[in-house]
C-alpha cells in the first residue's frame, strides 16, 4: 500500500477499479471514441497531476476526463455517492502526502509477475497524468524547459510520444527513465507549490463572482465531505 492510499481500503480501491472498466458496454464502443479513464491506476495519475499543477482544477473539469464519452447511468444515488466519496479521497490523501511528506508520494502502478519477479506497469498512470497536464496545458507550458525536462520521462510511456521510452535499446535504460517518474512526479509538484505562494489569501485581492463556501459547509464536488475536508485541502 502507498502512503496515499493508507484512507483507502484495498477492497474500496477493488471497487473502483472494477466500476471503471466495467462502466462501458463494449459493444457501444466505436473507433474514435474516448473511453475515458479505465482503471485506478490512471485514475491516480489524472488526479495527481490535478493537485500538482499550476492552478485549482475543480471536480467539474477534471470528471469528465474520468468518463470520456461514457459518462455512467448510476444504479443509485448510493453508488454516485460512493464512487464520488472514493475519487475525492484519492484525491485529497494524494495531495496531503505530497504537502506534509512528498518523500513518501509514490504513484498507484499496476504489476506484471514474471518469472516469479515483479515489474511496475506505468503506462496507465502516465497517459493519466497526462490528461491531466492537458487540463491546463497553456499553463504547464508557460513553465518552459525545466518543466518539459521533468514531464519527460513521463511522456515516455504515452501514446502522445509515441511510446518512445519502450523503444529504448536496452532494459536497463527503460528501467532508468521508468524510475524517473516517482521523483519527477514529487518535483513538479514542488515546483508549482513555490510557484502559487503568490496566489495565497494576503497576497493579492480575489474578487468572487458567487458566495464563500464555509469550511463547514457541503463541499460543491458532491463528496458528501465538509469542505474543510475535502476540496479545500
Amino acid at each position: 500500500m502507498t502512503k496515499h492510499q493508507e484512507y483507502i481500503s484495498d477492497e474500496d480501491l477493488d471497487f473502483l477499479d472494477n466500476f471503471l472498466l466495467y462502466r462501458i458496454d463494449e459493444d457501444a464502443v466505436k473507433e474514435g471514441d474516448d473511453e475515458g479513464i479505465l482503471c485506478v491506476s490512471e485514475l491516480d495519475g489524472l488526479l495527481t497531476a490535478v493537485v500538482s499543477g499550476p492552478g485549482l482544477i475543480p471536480p467539474s473539469q477534471w470528471l469528465p476526463e474520468v468518463w470520456g464519452d461514457f459518462e455512467p447511468v448510476w444504479e443509485s444515488e448510493a453508488e454516485l455517492r460512493k464512487v464520488m466519496t472514493l475519487m475525492m479521497s484519492m484525491m485529497n490523501s494524494a495531495a496531503a502526502t505530497l504537502m506534509e511528506s512528498p518523500e513518501e508520494f509514490e504513484p498507484i502502478f499496476e504489476y506484471r509477475e514474471i518469472d516469479g519477479k515483479e515489474y511496475p506497469i506505468v503506462d496507465e498512470w502516465c497517459e493519466g497524468y497526462m490528461r491531466g497536464v492537458a487540463l491546463a496545458q497553456e499553463l504547464w507550458n508557460s513553465a518552459g524547459q525545466e518543466m518539459e525536462k521533468l514531464l519527460n520521462p513521463i511522456k515516455g510511456f504515452t501514446e502522445s510520444s509515441n511510446w518512445w521510452a519502450h523503444e529504448l535499446a536496452t532494459e536497463t535504460e527503460v528501467a532508468n527513465v521508468r524510475n524517473a517518474i516517482t521523483p519527477n512526479a514529487r518535483a513538479i509538484h514542488a515546483f508549482w507549490l513555490k510557484r502559487r505562494e503568490h496566489l495565497r489569501p494576503g497576497n493579492s485581492t480575489v474578487r468572487r463572482d458567487s458566495p464563500r463556501i464555509g469550511r463547514n459547509d457541503p463541499c460543491p464536488c458532491g463528496s458528501g465531505k465538509k469542505y474543510k475536508k475535502c476540496c479545500l485541502h
